[in-house]
């Protein structure tokens, strides 16, 4: 396995839609296993195919079980077949947009078709954290990341922490060298 290069905003990637997978190969199975060992490594809950620069429509997820076991989910071609009408806000951060974290309303449940590792059709109802990482995830396949969900004035406060903090990393580093 293999830990893959996370990318974060502006790059062009991540605005662009994923392309379905035609099939199931043992490179898209190499390329989940590794993109799972990448978000662990990261400390996140989901990654998508945009993210590592992959414009293919894979995803992988681990909200961990009820007793914080890992429960790794790996999802070729999702898509959500029904959204609950009741919404929730949920506190969001993004391995795109690192660091950042924003309030976002999104569905409280949801039911996601897909095909498991193997090829294998799957569909999955779920709640919570699980249901609000789905959404999450399967918006980056679209292009949409969390921040997109928020108005221009929290949009753009939240970008200019990030450039702030990306430049005061650069000085630290600079300075390291010296």
């Amino acid at each position: 396995m293999a830990k893959l290069e996370i990318l974060e905003i502006p790059h062009p990637i991540l605005t662009q839609k994923a392309a379905e997978v035609e099939e199931v190969t043992p490179q898209i199975k190499q390329l989940l296993a590794d993109m799972l060992e990448t978000m662990y490594a990261s400390h996140g809950v989901g990654l998508a195919g945009n993210q590592i620069g992959q414009l293919l429509r894979v995803v992988v997820v681990d909200c961990a079980d009820e007793e914080g076991e890992p429960d790794p989910i790996k999802m070729v071609n999702p898509k959500i077949i029904w959204r609950s009408e009741n919404k929730i806000c949920h506190n969001e951060g993004c391995l795109s947009v690192p660091r950042q974290y924003a309030d976002v309303v999104r569905h409280e449940e949801v039911e996601v078709e897909y095909l498991d590792e193997n090829g294998v059709r799957q569909t999955r109802r779920t709640g919570g954290l699980l249901a609000i990482a789905f959404q999450h995830e399967l918006d980056h396949l679209d292009g949409i990341l969390f921040i997109d969900h928020l108005s221009k004035l929290k949009r753009n406060m939240l970008i200019k922490r990030l450039e702030k903090r990306r430049k005061r990393v650069a000085e630290e580093m600079l300075e390291g060298d010296e």
